[in-house]
């Protein structure tokens, strides 16, 4: 069995892909999408053993991958290794501007080495890797961009950090797609909302860990979207599809970011999911 992608299946063939955070969770689904839709998936991420795991499942599934460990967080290793690449395979294509992590905190107990850490990981990290990639490769050649955002339209309470890391990715892909869209480049972002992947596994704070499964009753679909849900925008937005398509956001959150509060919804199981990820594992966590 293979990945379900609904596109063609030799949609990415001879395109080169970079994903950071491509280790785990989303970003290791939307690499072995890609892969099996022909793209070459570079894997960027801090620990060498998951590339490694994710690079051998794609192997095996007849793709084609290769590895770099670094920090995003350190500027002279994103620019070596973004030139590694560009010398190994020519030039970069696309880009998933996908690494990232956050901690639960009240901004009352947050220390400012806590909210600088996530915003540099979450925010200053991506930009780094996306002005390295487009100063090394496609501003020679065009291609695409998408940044990882979330849903924290109207405040994002216990994890105040993230959610202005987030919001600020927003408007820095909107200001990218303006300043390099004469290089033929195109940047947007994507904002999942609650979504089932290994990462809930990372949260060991008993408040966060008895809320998340409460979480899909704010979703008018009423239920938790999965990582293949994402990987299929975040690879629409990659795709030739999307051409006309920059600065702009997509939401994969079961509708979140617009329910009405004045309009209840009843509790249904009407939202079917797709499944499109054959090495899916879900988190341990109650969902």
């Amino acid at each position: 069995m293979g990945y379900r992608s609904i596109f063609r299946a030799d949609a990415f063939a001879g395109k080169t892909i970079v994903i950071t955070g491509g280790g785990s969770g989303i970003g290791r689904c939307t690499a072995h999408e890609l892969a099996s839709l022909g793209a070459h998936v570079v894997l960027i991420g801090r620990t060498q053993s998951k590339l490694d795991d994710v690079a051998n499942e794609i192997a095996e599934d007849g793709g084609d991958a290769s590895t770099y460990s670094m920090d995003i967080r350190d500027e002279e290793a994103v620019q070596a290794t973004v030139a590694q690449v560009v010398q190994t395979r020519g030039q970069i294509d696309g880009l998933f501007n996908n690494a990232g992590g956050q901690f639960p905190s009240p901004l009352a107990n947050m220390s400012m080495k806590g909210f600088e850490t996530v915003v540099r990981n979450n925010l200053t990290g991506g930009f780094v890797v996306a002005r390295e990639v487009y100063k090394q490769s496609m501003s020679k050649h065009g291609g695409s961009v998408v940044n990882m955002s979330c849903d924290m339209w109207g405040g994002f309470p216990f994890m105040g950090h993230t959610g202005a890391a987030r919001a600020g990715m927003v408007n820095l892909s909107q200001t990218m797609a303006v300043e390099w869209a004469a290089s033929g480049v195109r940047v947007n972002a994507i904002t999942p909302g609650y979504i089932a992947s290994s990462g809930m596994d990372t949260y060991e704070d008993p408040t966060m860990v008895a809320m998340i499964p409460t979480l899909k009753k704010n979703a008018p679909l009423k239920r938790m979207g999965n990582e293949s849900e994402v990987s299929s925008a975040v690879v629409f937005l990659l795709s030739e599809a999307a051409a006309y398509i920059t600065g702009m956001w997509l939401n994969v959150d079961g509708g979140a970011s617009c329910k009405d509060k004045m309009f209840p919804i009843p509790d249904h199981d009407k939202s079917i999911p797709f499944d499109g990820f054959h090495r899916a594992v879900a988190p341990k966590i109650e969902t």
